[in-house]
């Protein structure tokens, strides 16, 4: 395969190719190790190479539905046996773990080719990419740009065509961020809809879901197909889905009852270039058929931020702490960044009876989206109020969070809501910034209906195609 033709394939492509003879496993491993050469300085995309471990596997490819595909993990729940999982801090250990998790074991079978593992910023805590381990990670739209957090380094590599799919998660838009910053398709499954095992039953009080990146809405729906499902001994699971998602996205949808909203809940506007994007969306979706209404449930502006803010301190302190315990000792004070210290600080400040009662004001504010959603099939908002921010606009070396987070308050406006409720959200690339930024609005489903998000994705691909905008850095 020559070095112009393999990003030019989605996941499914390349496998294909594979399956037909035409390209083998090592060739594709070999076009994707030359691209993560040549992009990297430029990304920091990758900050674990796997290539040996990859190349190995690649000889002798597992027989499935991504058979011989390049693929990357993310450095967050990504464990792999015989790799360190860093979670872009300096205080986590860097020893190999000895097993591969539920969901990575999930990733093998379904044939990808494993080459490295994504930058991260510290535990995972911010809508940006940067830390002290492996410092930012940067847009192939523009490098000056943020790539989104947490699964920046993912989205990074995903656009600029390394890779065509790879690992993500999402406890607070961790998915959808990078998808709406880097031009991609990121799927938030519902609440458990994949495993977090084996060493967790649920992370962040039911916050965290595991699914990829993708440049292709099928790539999307045929790795759930992959990975969906319980693992024995969960303590909750998804509703049950029978189908198959692939099979789902080529059937068009029914008309669908879908709201939308030009404001965030408080009444704030939005960028214009995002707002254009709105109007632009809600347009074609009339076109196809669609009924569409402007309208938002009745959720507090600060309501999500209260409930998120104070639950996802709390989990970074036990997550300091879990560590501190196996290390034997705690961190020192140049082992974490001065914003993950002001988090660690408030999070140990939050008693077990505080906790428990974010957790019941979580699942008041879950049944009052429901409620909304029993109305509306599907609803529009932007994934972000403006366009991917600067890299550096959130600073990791101010101390108190508030501060830190000051210049970008209004900027994630959306996403915790529906880590709170558990339900899906889908970011989808619709809309580029006049200064040829991409901006992706969040398709909102009901409770267990990744079917409905994911038909209404494949009949906006064909209608609005995203496929043939390419960033600076591709190929």
């Amino acid at each position: 395969m020559s070095f112009s033709e393999y990003s030019n394939f989605d996941g499914l492509g390349l496998a294909e190719l594979v399956a037909k003879g035409e390209v083998s496993a090592t060739e594709l491993a070999e076009a994707a190790i030359a691209r993560i050469e040549k992009h990297n300085p430029a990304l920091n995309a990758v900050v674990l190479k796997m290539y040996e471990q990859g190349r190995a596997s690649a000889k002798a490819p597992v027989k499935g539905p991504f058979s011989g595909v390049p693929f990357l993990l993310k450095d967050a729940f990504g464990d792999c046996a015989g790799t360190a999982t860093r979670d872009g801090s300096r205080f986590r250990s860097n020893i190999p773990v000895d097993h591969d998790s539920t969901l990575t074991a999930r990733f093998k079978k379904s044939g990808v080719t494993i080459l490295g593992k994504t930058n991260v910023p510290e535990y995972t805590l911010l809508p940006t990419t940067d830390s002290a381990l492996y410092g930012p990670a940067c847009n192939p739209w523009n490098t000056d740009h943020s790539t989104g957090g947490s699964s920046g380094g993912a989205g990074a590599a995903v656009a600029s065509g390394i890779v065509p799919i790879a690992h993500a998660n999402d406890s607070g838009g961790s998915i959808r961020i990078p998808a709406s910053a880097c031009g991609l398709v990121g799927l938030k499954p519902t609440r458990a809809r994949n495993p977090l095992g084996p060493d967790f039953g649920d992370v962040v009080a039911g916050l965290c879901c595991e699914h990829v990146l993708t440049r292709s809405v099928r790539d999307c729906a045929a790795m759930l197909d992959c990975t969906h499902g319980p693992d024995i001994g969960d303590p909750y699971f998804a509703p049950p889905f029978t189908g198959a998602y692939l099979e789902e996205i080529k059937k068009k949808p029914a008309k669908l009852k879908i709201a939308y909203c030009m404001t965030d809940l408080g009444g704030n506007s939005f960028h214009p270039d995002v707002a254009a994007g709105i109007e632009a969306s809600v347009k074609m979706l009339r076109e196809l058929g669609h009924e569409v209404t402007e309208a938002s449930p009745d959720i507090a502006a600060d309501a999500a931020t209260n409930i998120f803010l104070p639950t996802w301190a709390s989990y970074l302190a036990w997550d300091i702490d879990s560590e501190a315990q196996r290390r034997g000792r705690p961190p020192q004070e140049d082992e974490l960044t001065p914003l993950t210290w002001g988090f660690y600080e408030i999070g140990k400040t939050i008693t077990a009876a505080q906790f428990l009662m974010l957790r019941v004001e979580q699942q008041l504010l879950g049944r009052k989206l429901a409620g909304f959603m029993q109305t509306y099939d599907v609803w529009l908002t932007p994934t972000l109020a403006q366009p991917p921010i600067r890299n550096g606009e959130v600073d990791i070396n101010q101390r108190d969070p508030m501060v830190a987070f000051a210049p970008i308050i209004d900027y994630v406006p959306f996403t915790t809501l529906t880590n709170l409720s558990g339900h899906p959200s889908l970011s989808l690339p619709l809309h580029w910034s006049g200064n040829g930024l991409p901006v992706g609005m969040l398709f909102n489903g009901r409770f267990g209906e990744e079917d409905t998000l994911l038909r209404l994705a494949a009949q906006l691909e064909t209608a609005m195609p995203w496929k043939d905008k390419k960033p600076a850095i591709w190929n």
